[in-house]
């Protein structure tokens, strides 16, 4: 193949990457509908796609831990390494599910958790929260969690 045709392919790919990244960046920062086959219409949220794209996050690190653990080439100080993280991300999903219920049942429309080692996001559907919102999910995640409430980030996304 001569030069030519492998710089055409390559700026054509680029191209397709940056319209990939625009089309990305635009249907996760909106809310996209999206139209079924009896014309039914579905809205996808913000809070649909952050956990869509959790989950899918957390299946791909699953995915290369077990590649770990399944390896003939992994010492066994390496596996247990793999398997407890495995069981951490395990924890942190059951939890992260249970605090979004417990805050929706608060009486928010919706919210997204995500837990580290020391610290927790949550991001909740309200333009604006008050004092007594902050502190009726502070409550909830640290009751949970055990998190100090220096480590809990709390947003409001409308």
């Amino acid at each position: 193949m001569s030069n030519k045709k492998k710089i055409i392919i390559i700026c054509t790919m680029v191209v397709l990457l940056v319209a990939a990244a625009y089309l990305n960046v635009l249907l996760n920062n909106k809310q996209s509908q999206v139209n079924l086959g009896d014309n039914t219409v579905t809205t996808v949220s913000y809070f649909s796609a952050i956990r869509s794209d959790r989950d899918s996050t957390r299946a791909q690190s699953f995915s290369y831990l077990d590649a770990i653990i399944n390896s003939e080439n992994s010492t066994e100080a390496v596996v247990a390494t793999a398997q407890a993280k495995k069981m951490e991300l395990i924890n942190f999903a059951e939890q992260e599910m249970v605090l979004e219920g417990l805050i929706k049942a608060r009486g928010f429309e919706d919210a997204y958790v995500t837990l580290e080692t020391s610290n927790v996001n949550v991001v909740v559907k309200d333009s604006e929260l008050d004092s007594a919102d902050v502190a009726q999910i502070l409550s909830i995640i640290t009751a949970e969690t055990g998190c100090s409430p220096t480590n809990v980030i709390i947003v409001p996304y409308n």
